[in-house]
């Protein structure tokens, strides 16, 4: 009851929440940005990044939201509220205070994330400069400056929800995406669009150095 309290307190003082997607790099989503968009959601996108091997059913963003970190005027962001936008979890802390964000933050198991960001630098020719296991370090610290970063901003609500779970139990997952929007979305519409075959990279093993 208090957090719905909150929520519309929120939305009083800020207007429509903006819906971000957020994650790591290789987390997911763009399969969440899908299914937001099946369950017929505004979707703020550019198309300036067209599907790809990486992502064969597209990439969903916004090219501007990349200047975030040094971009002095961000009242475009204002633009997004009550749309999607998707924003990578670096670029989290640069969104500007003035709206009121409801994160789907991706999880998904960090050596998968390392493998499948090693496979699509070597498609592209290029490489990680860390080993993997530097690489996951980095990740687990800033999953926890995420979480910091979170707790004290009162203008942010976050739910951490898992890439994993989105393809062993795509209706368990829908739905607490769905309760957690206040929405009544078409969470049918939503399951459906996972597509296993898109699985790749489960299981790996992290590499003891990158230039082995």
């Amino acid at each position: 009851m208090l957090k719905v309290w909150k929520r519309a307190q929120r939305r009083r003082k800020y207007g429509e929440p903006v819906i971000v997607v957020s994650g790591l790099p290789r987390s997911g989503t763009s399969m969440m940005m899908r299914m937001l968009d099946s369950a017929g959601l505004s979707m703020m996108t550019d198309q300036e990044r067209t599907a790809d091997e990486d992502n064969p059913k597209g990439y969903y963003e916004y090219e501007r939201v990349k200047d975030l970190e040094k971009e002095s005027d961000k009242s475009w962001v204002r633009d997004a509220r009550g749309k999607v936008l998707k924003v990578i979890s670096h670029l989290l802390k640069d969104l500007p205070d003035e709206n009121y964000y409801q994160v789907i933050f991706m999880r998904r198991d960090l050596d998968e994330v390392v493998a499948s960001q090693n496979k699509m630098l070597e498609r592209r020719g290029e490489e990680n400069t860390l080993d993997d296991k530097a690489t996951k370090d980095y990740y687990l610290r800033h999953l926890v400056q995420v979480r910091f970063l979170v707790r004290n901003r009162a203008h942010i609500d976050l739910i951490e929800v898992n890439y994993g779970e989105a393809l062993a139990e795509p209706e368990d997952f829908v739905r607490k995406v769905d309760a957690f929007l206040d929405h009544e979305l078409d969470t049918a519409a939503m399951a459906s669009v996972v597509d296993k075959q898109l699985y790749r990279n489960r299981g790996h093993k992290l590499r003891a150095d990158a230039s082995s």
